[in-house]
Parts: structure tokens; C-alpha cells; sequence
């Protein structure tokens, strides 16, 4: 059933130019910063304070096995990432608290916390980085 705000998060999500699944895991804090052309799979999830620019993608990914049978998977971003403009983040993967992945990066590796990644494929160019956190949610006791 389409419910009033099943109804609303499909006019918004296509007015922004956004795939966006309803039902999939967000914590608190996400930032969606020039959101045109995100694509998020349903089952990816993402942490608390994580900002995802224009046109990223954070993606399942497919094995096909030689008897043709078929395992999906997809993302974990953990809290406080920044994924630039136009990077891809594909399959079951995890991307570790803290880490930065640069504008551009293919990434389909797990990526330790803290780290900045760049370039196709994606690689750790520094560790020991600070969160790039603007949005940063603080729960009240």
C-alpha cells in the first residue's frame, strides 16, 4: 500500500533526480549535498554522518558462479564518510568509519576507517585521516 509518505518520498526522490530505495537502512546525520544522480541500492546501508555527493553510486554487485547460479551483494558505509562527486561503491563491501573516498574513485574493496581513497580502482593514498563531518548528528539523552 502506498501510504502518504510512501507517496511523498516518491515525488521528492524523483524530483531531485535521485534513486533512493524507501526502505533502505540510513542512520541519522546523512547529508545529500548537489543530490542529482545518486543511485543507492535498497539493501546498501549507511552509517550516521555520512555525506554522498552528485552522482554517486553505491551499488550491488554480482557473482556468477559456472553453474549459473547468481550471489548479490552490496555496501556498508559506516559512520562519518565522505564520498565525493561521481565515485562508485560496489558490492559487499565495507567502508570504514572516517574514511574519505575521493571524487571519481571505483571502489569494490574494503576500505579500513579513517583512510582517503582515489582513482580507478580505488586506492588507500593516506591513512590516519580526520572525518570530513559538516552534518554532524548528535543524539540528545
Amino acid at each position: 500500500m502506498l501510504t502518504p509518505a510512501k507517496m511523498l518520498h516518491r515525488i521528492a526522490t524523483r524530483r531531485a533526480g535521485v534513486e533512493f530505495p524507501w526502505h533502505t537502512t540510513v542512520a541519522p546525520g546523512l547529508a545529500l549535498t548537489h543530490a542529482r544522480g545518486i543511485v543507492i541500492n535498497s539493501r546498501t546501508r549507511i552509517g550516521r554522518n555520512v555525506t554522498l555527493f552528485h552522482g554517486v553510486t553505491l551499488g550491488q554487485r554480482d557473482e556468477v558462479f559456472s553453474d549459473g547460479s547468481r550471489s548479490s551483494s552490496c555496501p556498508v558505509i559506516e559512520d562519518d564518510v565522505w564520498i565525493g562527486p561521481n565515485a562508485i561503491v560496489v558490492g559487499g563491501i565495507t567502508i570504514g568509519e572516517g574514511s574519505r573516498i575521493a571524487g571519481g574513485a571505483f571502489v569494490f574493496r574494503n576500505i579500513p576507517a579513517r583512510c582517503l581513497v582515489v582513482g580507478n580502482p580505488g586506492k588507500v593514498v593516506k591513512t590516519n585521516c580526520e572525518p570530513d563531518v559538516e552534518n554532524r548528528y548528535r543524539q540528545t539523552p
